[in-house]
């Protein structure tokens, strides 16, 4: 049969490009397997589920420990994780495709979507004493890119002393943006309730409830068939429960009887699990194409959230001001970036870790994800207890990327 030099040409790339995606040999996938089984035998760790995924496909997955210990149920790899602030970089994605669409300006204050964020304050003084504060008006509005980077003013008060002391004792899903601001919008980095209120301005500009936003435009395309903000009855089973440490080891929170979910929010709320989430991260490694080439992003937007949009500024250690739910955070402070969704990593001489340019984020309850578009992959490790970032999570965390990129062919 006679082939033309553009069919040589092409089968000649799509060779290339097959010897070149990373992967792993039996005996990685085995270091890994038995790192995993040892820190879920030698440590509180109930239970553990890891995926890592290059641009094709799964090229490693375990499940280690149980998913309800009470009732000593092994932990699988399609097990239903509460992945809390991982949903913040779908909801990124979701504003993106407002940007795309030229419905939303990333530079446009956010009041001109939601009103009600126009011309807010920033604390000046604040009384621990008796919980009296003074505030000034804010030197600039609030943008959506400010939003998109964590550097509006915004906190949370798990992760701030003046919002946990105004907020400690209060309703657990109140919002901190009755409050002044906590700096200028723009000039430092703060881990806040920003994707919260971009989860509002998707929903004020695409007139869709955020969740059928999520599921028609992301979930779906990508075959997500486990995510959402509530679980259907007949996948309950698959969920893990929660842990908290205490003095005595950690305590056991069964599911409840009721449905296993909320109101659904951009920053947080989703349950998935780690094959779909390594869906999620396979469009950034695609440049922006889900399954059989749907593009749900164009390869300028996947850029644009994956380059540092900090300039000068870097992200700061948040500190433990409720110690029972986070330690300080995150990894990598004083020397990542963030872009659009997710924390950039910045430069480092360790090859045994992701590489400078990785894109990251977490979940509360100790779920963690990278995205490393330089050496072809994407990982999940899932964990489902508190405190965030405590030491055995830390630890577990760095063992599996050290290990992942250790074994990587």
């Amino acid at each position: 049969m006679i082939r033309t030099i553009a069919t040589l040409a092409l089968i000649m790339l799509t060779t290339s490009n097959a010897m070149t995606q990373s992967s792993f040999s039996e005996t990685g996938i085995s270091a890994i397997d038995e790192y995993l089984r040892q820190v879920v035998e030698q440590t509180y760790v109930p239970g553990i589920v890891a995926i890592v995924t290059n641009e094709r496909g799964v090229i490693y997955s375990g499940a280690f420990g149980n998913k309800d210990v009470r009732r000593d149920r092994a932990m699988t790899t399609d097990t239903i994780f509460r992945i809390a602030s991982m949903t913040k970089p779908i909801t990124s994605v979701a504003v993106m495709m407002l940007v795309e669409a030229g419905h939303v300006g990333l530079d446009e204050p956010i009041s001109n979507y939601i009103p009600d964020l126009a011309g807010k304050d920033v604390f000046e003084t604040f009384n621990p004493q008796d919980k009296s504060f003074t505030s000034r008006p804010a030197n600039s509005e609030i943008t959506v890119r400010h939003l998109l980077t964590h550097t509006s003013g915004l906190g949370y008060s798990f992760s701030n002393e003046i919002l946990f002391q105004l907020m400690g004792g209060g309703p657990p899903r109140a919002s901190v943006t009755s409050y002044p601001l906590l700096h200028d919008p723009g000039t430092r980095w703060t881990y806040g309730e920003n994707t919260r209120v971009l989860g509002s301005l998707v929903e004020a500009v695409s007139g869709e409830s955020l969740d059928n936003f999520l599921r028609e435009r992301i979930f779906d395309p990508l075959g997500m068939i486990d995510t959402a903000y509530l679980v259907p009855i007949e996948k309950r089973d698959r969920v893990t429960t929660t842990h908290t440490k205490t003095t005595r080891g950690l305590a056991e929170a069964p599911n409840p009887e009721g449905p296993i979910g909320g109101a659904p929010r951009g920053d947080g709320g989703l349950l998935s699990t780690a094959a779909d989430y390594s869906k999620f991260m396979r469009m950034f490694l695609n440049e922006g194409r889900g399954p059989d080439g749907v593009r749900l992003l164009g390869a300028g937007s996947i850029d644009h959230m994956g380059r540092n949009q900090l300039g000068e500024l870097r992200v700061e250690l948040q500190p433990a001001a409720d110690a029972s739910r986070a330690r300080p955070f995150p990894q990598g402070a004083g020397r990542d970036g963030f872009g659009l969704g997710f924390q950039i990593t910045g430069s480092h001489s360790n090859a045994d870790m992701r590489s400078p340019g990785s894109m990251s984020w977490a979940g509360i309850l100790n779920t963690e994800f990278w995205i490393d578009p330089e050496r072809g992959i994407g990982a999940v490790l899932l964990m489902q207890y508190l405190p965030f970032y405590d030491e055995t999570a830390l630890d577990t965390l760095n063992g599996f990327e050290e290990r992942v990129y250790r074994h990587l062919e």
